[in-house]
């Protein structure tokens, strides 16, 4: 059974910074071949800030995320993580960690490219 639970979303300042996180049992993490993070607010659609293929350990990132968020993994605890500094106002939204087990040819950035979803945190950041 797949499970992919996201948490450490929060309300802060622009400037300031978060950590999220996306908790996966064993088989939801040893069957990605890659992980990402999304962004999604109120009625757009969503959209990829990070993305890691799990076993090489090789990060993606899109261009406003660059320089300011790191996404990581912890294989030990089966977790993915999204550091995020010098948040602005833009970077608010739900985040969802999704999960691939079958690459389909598109970009890791696009949500097609996913297989399962956890259920979304939120990340508020106030000017």
């Amino acid at each position: 059974q797949v499970q992919l639970v996201e948490s450490g979303g929060d309300s802060v300042q622009a400037g300031g910074s978060v950590t999220l996180s996306c908790e996966a049992n064993l088989y939801t993490y040893s069957n990605s071949r890659y992980m990402g993070w999304f962004r999604q607010t109120p009625g757009k659609e969503r959209e990829g800030v990070a993305a890691i293929y799990v076993r090489p350990n090789k990060a993606y990132y899109v261009d406003s995320a660059k320089g300011r968020f790191t996404i990581s993994q912890d294989k030990a605890k089966n977790t993915l993580y999204l550091q995020m500094s010098s948040l602005k106002p833009e970077d608010g939204g739900m985040y969802y960690c999704g999960a691939g087990f079958h690459p389909k040819g598109g970009s890791l950035f696009s949500p097609d490219e996913y297989d399962y979803w956890g259920q979304g945190t939120q990340v508020t950041v106030s000017s």
